[in-house]
This record gives C-alpha cells, sequence and structure tokens, in this order.
C-alpha cells in the first residue's frame, strides 16, 4: 500500500510539473505573440504593457510554484487586480458611472482580501511550512 501511494504521489508530482511547464511555455508564446504585434503596429499602448505585465505575473507565479512547490493565494489576486485595472483602461469610454464604481469595488477587496490572507499569513503562521 505504501508503494501504491508514493508511485501515486510522484505521477500526480509529474502531472503538476509537467502542467506548469506547458503553461509557461504557453505564456511565453502569447508574450511573443504580443510583442510580435506591438513591433508590427509600431505602438506600444496601455493595454500592451498591462497584457504584458499580466503575462509576467504568470510566468512568476509558476516560478514560485516550481521553486517552493507552493502557490500562494496573493498571486492570483494580484492578476486580478491587474486585469480588471486593464480592462478598465481598455473600456474607459464604454463605462457608465455605475460599471466604473462597480469595478472600483471590485478591485478594492481584492485588495482588501490580499491584505487579510497577508495578516492572516503573519499573525497566524502555519511554522515551518509557512516560508512565504
Amino acid at each position: 500500500m505504501h508503494r501504491l501511494k508514493q508511485f501515486g504521489s510522484n505521477a500526480i508530482s509529474i502531472v503538476e510539473d509537467l502542467g506548469l511547464l506547458l503553461i509557461a511555455l504557453l505564456t511565453v508564446i502569447a508574450m511573443g505573440q504580443e510583442l510580435w504585434l506591438v513591433i508590427h503596429a509600431m505602438k506600444v499602448t496601455l493595454a500592451d504593457l498591462l497584457l504584458l505585465f499580466i503575462y509576467l505575473e504568470v510566468l512568476a507565479m509558476v516560478g514560485l510554484y516550481l521553486q517552493s512547490g507552493r502557490l500562494p493565494v496573493r498571486m492570483p489576486l494580484y492578476i486580478v487586480i491587474v486585469a480588471l485595472a486593464r480592462y478598465m483602461a481598455l473600456d474607459m469610454k464604454n463605462l457608465d458611472t455605475w460599471r466604473m464604481l462597480g469595478l472600483g469595488a471590485a478591485i478594492l477587496v481584492v485588495a482588501l482580501a490580499i491584505l487579510v490572507i497577508r495578516f492572516g499569513h503573519k499573525r497566524y503562521p502555519y511554522g515551518d511550512t509557512d516560508k512565504l
């Protein structure tokens, strides 16, 4: 039974690593495509920069997971904030007041969630396994 559990654990670990490497590879490809569009248009916009920043955050998240074996909840929340800000920047002219306030409130709620999570990790650490 111990061997079966060990085999299952190793198999899941390999699938996780392959999945993360695939995500990293596809993110690099998406970054390359975006850079190609910027070069072809000969113009860099705020939307392009924010999209590249999102790609970098995804790569950082994959790197952190591969390095530590754990995924902090805060990383995807940072990506959410940048994605919402990008959406607001891209669609600024078409947003009505209530939608703009809703998006701003969503960013505030996510930022507060990050602060609560950070406070919880510092105030109530898991012990030796909580190094992030």
